[in-house]
Parts: structure tokens; sequence; C-alpha cells
């Protein structure tokens, strides 16, 4: 086995080791990633596989032929092309993760997450990993390209994007059908930071090519994050969109109006007066707002046959099913419980 680190745990790679690392690049200031591991032993690439991404419970055995492992990666802090091959069977779990996976297979067979989704990978399809959970992946004989994709890098192209400001989620759906012309666009951005991986990750045209990779990654998974009002972009209204993103942050979380006028720097009557006459609602009720819109998207995405509305309603707040049913209709012009059916 031989392996060459700049960070121990590529799940995080922000934070430099103590390995072998290239130089900072003079344009970008992210820190380089360098990393190959190989061997031939079950327990050895559960020790150094395993431990790159935080994993537990891993298990790796020989098939019909001899067992045999490599793992590479290359790039830098934000983004990062890798490349996992095994000759035998491996399974284990990941936890919640820094970076977005997205993954796929040119030979073999795997099941990213065997607990909830049991969705089997297609050869040549890529398939977003769930990384805002812990999941739990079988694969076998296989030979696998990943690409991660730091949540930083990918928040801060979406805010510019699609409107979605400071969140904590971008609500990527990693089951979604695939827009053909998306994974085409994907690919290509692909093909081109390969090649211009030859030249380092300190190029100017690395920091653009990772900008448009990961514009490429949402289109194909576009967030479902509420966007923010087109208003509080506008130059003059830098607190209103403060108090806005802070909700937005904060959407799964006890919130008071005290809290976001805090948060913006204004008092609470600036606060409640900043969104009347912008949003024309008041601070509470603009959260009410989006938390329902949280919930329809939960709701187009759940089982009907284990989904429940009234636990969805309450994981957002709403506690009186009637009155929450009510809002819902008004909101979205039909019951929660037909979004759930459809």
């Amino acid at each position: 086995m031989t392996t060459t680190a700049s960070h121990p745990r590529l799940s995080r790679p922000e934070s430099p080791g103590t390995g072998r690392s290239d130089q900072d690049g003079p344009t970008t200031g992210r820190h380089a990633v360098r990393l190959e591991a190989s061997g031939d032993h079950p327990d050895a690439v559960i020790d150094e596989v395993g431990g790159l991404y935080d994993g537990h419970g891993w298990a790796a055995h020989a098939t019909d032929q001899p067992f045999t492992y490599r793992y590479t990666a290359v790039g830098d802090a934000a983004v990062t092309l890798r490349r996992s091959r095994i000759t035998g069977y491996i399974r284990g779990a990941i936890p919640c993760t820094d970076d977005y996976i997205v993954q796929w297979l040119t030979e073999g067979t795997g099941v990213p997450d065997v607990r909830r989704d049991r969705v089997p990978m297609q050869i040549g399809v890529p398939m977003l990993f769930p990384t805002d959970r812990e999941f739990l992946f079988e694969y076998q004989d296989y030979d696998q390209r990943l690409v991660h994709l730091s949540r930083e890098l990918v928040d801060d192209v979406a805010a510019e994007r699609h409107r979605t400001g400071a969140v904590g989620s971008l609500q990527l759906d990693h089951l979604r059908t695939l827009d053909p012309a998306a994974v085409a666009r994907w690919r290509n951005q692909m093909t081109l930071l390969a090649r211009e991986l030859r030249n380092g990750v300190g190029t100017l045209l690395w920091h653009t090519l990772t900008r448009d990779a990961t514009a490429a990654f949402l289109d194909l998974y576009p967030p479902a994050a509420p966007e923010l009002p087109a208003v509080v972009l506008l130059p003059r209204r830098a607190r209103l969109r403060a108090a806005v993103e802070f909700v937005h942050e904060h959407l799964d979380q006890p919130l008071t109006v005290a809290e976001i006028a805090q948060a913006a720097g204004l008092s609470i009557r600036a606060v409640q007066e900043s969104f009347q006459r912008d949003l024309g609602t008041t601070p509470m009720a603009y959260l009410r707002r989006v938390r329902l819109e949280c919930v329809r998207l939960e709701l187009q995405r759940g089982d009907p046959s284990n989904a429940s509305v009234q636990e969805i309603a309450r994981r957002w707040g709403f506690s009186h099913l009637g009155r929450f049913s009510g809002e819902y209709l008004r909101q979205h012009g039909e019951y929660p419980r037909q979004t759930l059916r459809r």
C-alpha cells in the first residue's frame, strides 16, 4: 500500500494535514489535494479509504478474484476528481459530510443507500450521494468515478445563480431524474477539469472551471430551497437581505422577531417596517410562508404509503393540523394530503 496525502480527511479538505502537499495556487489560494492509496487486503481498504470519510461499520472481502483496491484523488479544497476501484466487496456507513459528492460507475455494481433508497447504480449514469445525512453503501467489483464539491463553493454559486442566499440546506433531490442535456454539460466540464489538472490547481482557468463545474452540478440537481425575494438583492436593502437570509438559514429552528432584528442590525420596529414596506408582510408571516414551501417540498418527495402530513407539519412548526391545512390551501391551492398523494 502507498499513500500520499495533503489532507487526512478528504471529505473535509479545507483542513491541511501533515503529508505531502502541493503549494497553494497563487490565484485560488485553496489547499491542493493529492492522494493515492492502494493495496490487496480488505482490512487495509477499511483503514485507509474508510478513514478518509470518517466511515464506520465498514466491511470488505474478496469475491471470486483476489482482493485489490486503489483510490486516488486530485484537486483542491473546493473540487477534487477521484477514482475508486475495488476487486471485491465493500459495504459501510458514511456520515453527513462537508462535500457534495457526485459519483458514477464505469463497471461493476453498487447501491449507494441500502437502508432507505435502495436504488442501484446504472453504468455511466451520475448519482448524488445523500450527504446531508448518514447513508450505508454497498458495492462489488467496481470502478467508480467521484467528484467532491465543497458546500461553500456550491452555496456560493447557488446564491449567485438561483438567489438562494445563505441557507441551511439547498434541499437537493439526489434521486431526481436527470436532464440528458445537463448530464452532457456535466461530462464536458469534467473533461475540461481533468485536462486543466495537468497545469495544477493554481491557475485562473482552474478557478474558473471549478465554478463552471459547480454551475453544471446545479443544472443536474437544481436547488429546491426557496429563493430570496428579488427586492432584497437591491444595494439599498442590505439590512433587509441580512434579515431574510437569517430566516432562510434558520428555518428549522425556533425564531423570534427580536432575533431576526438583531441579525440584521435593526430594531424590532425597524425590521417590522422593512418587511411590511418591501415584502408586504410581517417577519413571522414571512417565516411561516417559507416554512410552508419547505413542507410542500417534503410532501412532494414523500412516500404516500408511510409519510404523514401531521408529522411533516409538526417538524416544520405547525401544531394545529386544521389551521395548517387552511394556510397550506391558501398558499398552494390544494390540501397537503393532495400534494402527498400525487
